[in-house]
């Protein structure tokens, strides 16, 4: 004769609905995380502008003597509109961490999502060999889905990208 288990259930098990995150919540939450990469990329290329016209600005500059056979003003200016692309680069890194802190809670069920979308991406996105200068891959990482009615306009493009790539119009 068996036991009666019924005595021995816990009340502390999470129900399956509190251990998921909804497709639409999800997909609200990456829309805000690509805010925050976006929001904080515009200060950091101030900031590399304002860095490297401080810096190069403030180095004695001798029109006689190029650098590496470059005139120092274009030489200056370059490495300043480098630093830009550095905070173009770095902000988004920014953001993302910052956004990361934010959400610690929930990073557990938004890194299982994350999962589930990349292979939700992977098996519906289209083969890029078949690409072209006037037919290039649309959003090939799905980068830009925010919401359920991207997502389904994504699936939309690829299917049409892969119509287009294998039935090519003919040609006059």
């Amino acid at each position: 004769e068996l036991p009666n288990l019924t005595r021995f259930k816990s009340t502390n098990v999470l129900q399956p609905a509190k251990c998921s995150l909804p497709w639409a919540e999800y997909l609200a939450i990456r829309r805000g995380k690509r805010r925050w990469e976006m929001a904080l990329t515009v200060p950091c290329v101030l900031a590399g502008l304002a860095g490297g016209a401080a810096f190069f600005g403030s180095m004695e500059l001798d029109a006689t003597k190029p650098i590496m056979g470059i005139d120092p003003l274009l030489f200056f200016g370059g490495a300043t509109l480098g630093c830009m692309g550095a905070g173009y680069l770095v902000g988004p890194i920014i953001g993302s961490a910052l956004w990361r802190a934010t959400h610690r809670r929930t990073m557990a069920l938004i890194e299982a999502r994350d999962r589930e979308f990349h292979q939700h991406i992977v098996r519906n996105r289209v083969d890029p060999r078949a690409q072209s200068a006037t037919n290039p891959v649309p959003d090939f990482y799905g980068e830009k889905i925010g919401s359920l009615h991207q997502y389904r306009q994504w699936l939309r493009d690829q299917a049409r990208y892969k119509r287009k790539s294998q039935w090519p119009e003919e040609q006059l």
